[in-house]
């Protein structure tokens, strides 16, 4: 029975059509052999497979200079494929792990990820079922905390390093290498869940690890209490909208209008549950202006937009573009700010509901 490609990264990408200078946002599958393109992440049949045998990769690729953070994939044929991640450091990996499948298939080996399995062998009888109860234990597991970062409340959670210290002093593994192999499998198999941007960032492949044994990635039990709260920056106050769900970010950006094409200021509120962007008048008012559905979009910075006038010498633009295909632009203050908001829509709307 012939061997299924191993699937080595998957997530949403921009990707520029064949016949016309248009950006979609597709979901990307890298396989060992072929990268597919699907229109959606619940599609069964993608619209396109591109081969890796023989392709080459370029990055940075200046083809297009209002749209950051473009890579090219050539294939054997000559066909130019373009691809638009959403920050630097996706666009990175998604490079690195496909350099890494050409040079494994043009070479006829196997993808295989650099991993702490190479130097470490966990034992055959370790039940990962068994263990997570014994970490839930209320007496001798793992202490559920409250623990804030980045103006949130994590509520029921631990860090990664708690969760390594109690591997260790349970004498579950033999030393903290060990215990970073065994936590990463329990993340794998839904044991432990990544709670905020650093856990949730290496759980998505971004990381030489997927589990990390840091103080300020946090985690917490699928069946526990956990929930998370954000609070001002102004009174340190816990927010209570009429809205479901935890604000994970909010501030003032600018909006491009969608007739006019003239730009306002909003106050912009982003919510896990359900996964909304609301827009609200910065004068004031309770009601909403309009919100942006953010489950399966797609967000990315760009340096300008055609036919659009200029807002300033320092355009720090970026642009959503919905699950139906709607595009929606927005402008930040400076360059981290975008930055911080592309990463937490993009988040959002990956684990929101």
């Amino acid at each position: 029975m012939e061997r299924e490609p191993m699937r080595i990264r998957e997530g949403y990408l921009v990707k520029k059509g064949s016949m016309f200078n248009t950006w979609k946002p597709m979901w990307v599958v890298l396989l060992e052999d072929g990268v597919e393109f699907y229109k959606r992440k619940a599609d069964n049949s993608p619209k396109g497979m591109i081969p890796l045998k023989g392709s080459s990769i370029h990055s940075p690729c200046q083809d297009f200079g209002k749209r950051m953070f473009v890579f090219k994939l050539t294939a054997a044929k000559q066909q130019d494929h373009f691809f638009q991640a959403a920050y630097l450091e996706e666009r990175d990996a998604w490079v690195r792990d496909i350099k890494k499948a050409i040079h494994h298939i043009d070479g006829g080996q196997r993808f295989a990820r650099k991993s702490t399995r190479k130097s470490i062998r966990l034992p055959e009888t370790i039940n990962l079922s068994a263990l997570y109860l014994s970490m839930k234990d209320p007496e001798k597991g793992i202490k559920e905390l409250k623990l804030e970062k980045d103006k949130r409340v994590f509520n029921h959670c631990f860090t990664g390093t708690c969760v390594i210290d109690w591997l260790v002093s349970s004498s579950s593994v033999r030393n903290r290498r060990e215990g970073l192999l065994l936590a990463s499998s329990l993340l794998s198999e839904g044991y432990l869940q990544p709670a905020g941007d650093t856990s949730k960032t290496a759980a998505e492949g971004l990381s030489d690890t997927p589990f990390l044994d840091l103080s300020d990635a946090y985690y917490y039990f699928p069946d526990s209490g956990f929930f998370c709260e954000g609070y001002s920056s102004d009174d340190d106050v816990v927010l209570k909208e009429e809205f479901r769900g935890t604000i994970v970010k909010q501030g003032c950006l600018l909006k491009q209008g969608h007739r006019r094409k003239n730009w306002k200021v909003r106050k912009f509120v982003l919510r896990d549950d359900p996964a909304y962007l609301h827009y609200y008048d910065p004068a004031g008012g309770e009601e909403p202006l309009g919100a942006i559905h953010l489950r399966g979009c797609v967000v990315t910075a760009v340096e300008d937009m055609p036919d659009t006038k200029k807002r300033d010498d320092d355009n720090i633009l970026f642009e959503i573009i919905t699950a139906n295909e709607i595009h929606y632009y927005l402008q930040a203050a400076s360059s981290t700010e975008r930055t911080e908001w592309i990463k937490a829509i993009q988040s959002v709307a990956r684990t929101g509901k």
